[in-house]
């Protein structure tokens, strides 16, 4: 059953198909929408599920870095290694380019750029084996117990996790505010050579009016479908989603608008309830 209902504030309005329990039926196969404040799940499907999570790896990628305290005014080289020689994806950022750590963590997170990913863990401190086992122990120490991180970039299918785990992680790095401050970036201009390149958000919410989005990271394989995890403000209270394997390419952000506009009209009373201790 197919049911519209009016969003908030004049906004833009969605159709919202809603399951026996008064749920919305989203297009994601896994996904776990959660009050950041409790921890309390308002809304799951399949969410303990071990499934590729393509780019939304980079958000270990960022913390092991910010965690390692590297410099981060240090000038990386972009060199031949960091050719994505697995799934054969392109990138503008040339081979030769020179960017300093701050500037390879910002395109990392806004951009997904999978170059600069991959040369902020070949210049970790013993490269790139040794970050790998960086991000492992990470995520044990977060609890992320059906996690598994086999490169930094999450081009490799087999960085895998669970919805549920994502929560722990989304959460985690919304503590770090350069995450934040670099995963919901609208744009940014780096110098490369003599020209300088324009790079802009993956996520097309983080230019909405409409959305307060303080996280943001988009991932992309075959193997994972779509994904997209977010914290978000909702009735002033942090919201979690993250969205897993979305077959379309809008379907992931449109089951975003959904579970917003649910919980801005007929959901409200879930954030106020997950939101209140005890």
């Amino acid at each position: 059953m197919q049911q519209s209902t009016f969003a908030p504030g004049g906004q833009t309005q969605i159709p919202i198909e809603f399951d026996r329990h008064g749920k919305p039926m989203l297009g994601s196969a896994s996904f776990v929408i959660a009050s950041q404040n409790t921890g309390e799940i308002i809304s799951e499907r399949a969410a303990d599920k071990v499934v590729p999570i393509a780019s939304i790896t980079k958000l270990m990628t960022a913390m092991v870095i910010i965690d390692a305290r590297q410099n981060l005014s240090e000038v990386l080289t972009v060199t031949a290694d960091d050719i994505d020689r697995l799934k054969g994806t392109g990138s503008r950022m040339p081979v030769g380019a020179r960017l300093t750590r701050e500037e390879m963590l910002h395109l990392a997170l806004m951009s997904s750029e999978n170059r600069a990913a991959s040369a902020l863990a070949r210049h970790y401190p013993g490269g790139r084996a040794a970050f790998i086992e960086a991000m492992n122990v990470k995520a044990r120490m977060l609890g992320m117990w059906n996690t598994r991180f086999t490169d930094s970039t999450g081009l490799d299918p087999r960085n895998v996790a669970s919805a549920h785990d994502l929560i722990k992680l989304v959460s985690a790095a919304s503590t770090y505010p350069l995450i934040r401050q670099f995963s919901t970036a609208d744009e940014r201009n780096v110098r490369v050579g003599q020209g300088s390149l324009r790079y802009g958000n993956s996520n097309a919410l983080v230019r909405d009016p409409e959305w307060k989005v303080s996280l943001s990271k988009t991932g992309f394989i075959r193997e994972a479908g779509r994904c997209l995890v977010m914290q978000t403000w909702i009735r002033g209270e942090p919201v979690i989603m993250v969205l897993l394997n979305s077959e379309g390419r809008y379907t992931r952000t449109a089951d975003a608008k959904r579970v917003k506009q649910w919980l801005e009209t007929s959901g409200v009373q879930r954030v106020a309830s997950a939101a209140r201790p005890g």
